[in-house]
């Protein structure tokens, strides 16, 4: 039985320090890093809001669906 893969830090569509806006509710949130969610191996990404300081965790398919817009630099 081969190990899953785990995902890397910079493998996703969004980087470490990119700046995103949800485009629903109009939130800004920092990406901190793409990780593994621990029950299913499945990437996820780990979030802070710009706004709360809050934390949050969302699957990468989710994250990278056309629900948050990259701000430029």
């Amino acid at each position: 039985m081969t190990k899953p893969k785990m995902a890397a830090p910079y493998a996703g569509l969004f980087k470490p320090g990119n700046k995103l806006k949800h485009k629903k509710t109009g939130g800004f949130y920092k990406v901190v890093l793409l990780a593994n969610i621990e029950a299913s191996l499945e990437p996820a990404y780990v979030y802070e809001s710009m706004k709360s300081h809050d934390f949050w965790i969302r699957p990468k398919a989710e994250m990278e669906d056309g629900r948050f817009e990259l701000l430029s630099e």
